[in-house]
């Protein structure tokens, strides 16, 4: 039950963080147009990533997602995730730029870890 309730907290809190980014990057949110311009990536990627990511929840949510969609939707966050530590590191900014990025790597390994001792009573597909 612990590991139930674990993952249904660290699930929805990274499901918040990713519907949130991906809604500022497909609305064009200046900020974040401002900071792709910054990493030196196009306008067509933030706009591709903010559609990814959403599908990506949604394979996280939905209650009969095969396990294999499943896989790859927790690989595409683990390296978006980790491409967007690296970078901002690489790009110079300061540390606050890349803790939100870290916090979701940090959920994410939690829902993975914790997804086969929750999902033993979860449809899983």
């Amino acid at each position: 039950m612990k590991y139930k309730i674990g993952y249904w907290i660290a699930l929805g809190l990274f499901s918040l963080m990713m519907v949130g980014t991906a809604l500022a990057y497909l609305t064009g949110n200046p900020q974040m147009v401002d900071a792709f311009r910054h990493l030196g990536y196009p306008d067509y990627f933030r706009m591709l990533l903010g559609v990814a990511k959403l599908l990506g929840v949604v394979a996280l949510l939905a209650p009969r997602v095969p396990v294999m969609v499943r896989e790859w939707a927790y690989a595409g966050f683990g390296i978006t995730l980790i491409s967007a530590v690296i970078s901002h590191g690489v790009s110079g900014d300061p540390i606050g730029h890349i803790i939100p990025s870290l916090v979701a790597l940090l959920l994410l390994v939690v829902v993975r870890v914790f997804w086969p001792r929750a999902s033993r009573t979860l449809p899983t597909g």
